[in-house]
């Protein structure tokens, strides 16, 4: 059985209080924590940087994953490994040197990743499977939190998985988008191991009972 792990999304957390947000939704049960990171330029809305990466970093033990959605992104890439990213993903449409920006990330002593949206061809994985560390599939066009899951990723997922087991590599395989505990399962059965959920958590009072549900749904698989 694959080891399941659940990293909640910040950008739904309550910013007045994040570092009570993270410490408490960690010791509900949290594996990463996923940090979106918006420039109102790649994608229409404008979140966090490194400054709040930094700031977080001390109220939690547990990895921070960190999705950039922006371009260019080789410039901002050190910075966020110096603020304690542990996960570095990017899209490759925002790179000019997928290949060099995945190094980059490495270099600076994190795990890399790519993210595809919806309608992103899988082709840019052709020639960098041995620079994986993540692959992130997006459920939703990204830009804002609360949208619905499109089930058409279901089948990229499972493109994705199949060139994962293809490769031999110990390739994390995350879905962000519109996960909930009714959908959480689908997703796994595609093939995805690491789930992004943002408002399915921080919009409810109890994280635990969340994040315990989602588990109960992943054991039955």
């Amino acid at each position: 059985m694959p080891t399941y792990r659940i990293a909640p999304s910040i950008l739904s957390a309550d910013f007045a209080r994040l570092g009570e947000e993270v410490r408490n939704v960690v010791a509900a049960g949290a594996d990463f924590i996923h940090f979106d990171v918006m420039d109102n330029h790649y994608v229409p809305n404008l979140t966090i940087g490194p400054l709040v990466c930094e700031a977080i970093r001390p109220h939690v033990q547990v990895p921070i994953d960190v999705h950039l959605m922006v371009k260019p992104v080789d410039r901002i890439i050190p910075d966020f490994a110096k603020a304690g990213a542990n996960l570095i993903t990017f899209h490759p449409e925002a790179s000019e040197h997928t290949d060099r920006s995945l190094q980059l990330i490495r270099d600076n002593g994190c795990k890399a990743g790519l993210v595809f949206n919806p309608g992103t061809p899988l082709h840019y994985l052709d020639h960098v499977m041995d620079k994986l560390d993540i692959i992130l599939i997006m459920s939703v066009n990204p830009g804002f939190g609360g949208q619905s899951f499109i089930p058409e990723a279901l089948k990229k997922i499972a493109a994705v998985r199949k060139r994962i087991d293809e490769s031999g590599r110990d390739i994390l395989l995350e879905v962000d988008g519109g996960i909930k505990i009714d959908n959480i399962a689908a997703a796994a059965k595609a093939g995805a191991d690491t789930f992004v959920a943002g408002s399915a958590i921080f919009g409810k009072p109890d994280y635990k009972a969340v994040i315990d549900a989602m588990r109960a749904e992943l054991a039955q698989i």
